[in-house]
């Protein structure tokens, strides 16, 4: 997928706990980590919001764009 998440990252440089951002952010443990192991397909952006206010830190920290990455079924979708 050429959007990579770099939430384990970010977490790691505040000394965060997943299991603490998940309660402060008011998701799921497994829903955390999905998206922090990279295989999430979406986020909403009131869960992106609550992340960034809890870690201090734009989207653009937890969130990369990795050009030529992309996955089978969205070129197949292309053609």
């Amino acid at each position: 997928m050429p959007i990579i998440v770099n939430l384990d990252v970010v977490m790691a440089k505040r000394k965060i706990g997943a299991s603490k951002l998940a309660e402060r952010v008011g998701i799921t443990l497994s829903n955390l980590s999905i998206l922090k192991n990279n295989r999430a397909k979406a986020i909403r952006f009131s869960t992106l919001l609550a992340i960034c206010k809890e870690l201090d830190c734009q989207p653009g920290d937890i969130l990369e764009y990795v050009p030529g990455d992309e996955d089978d079924e969205e070129t197949d979708s292309d053609n």
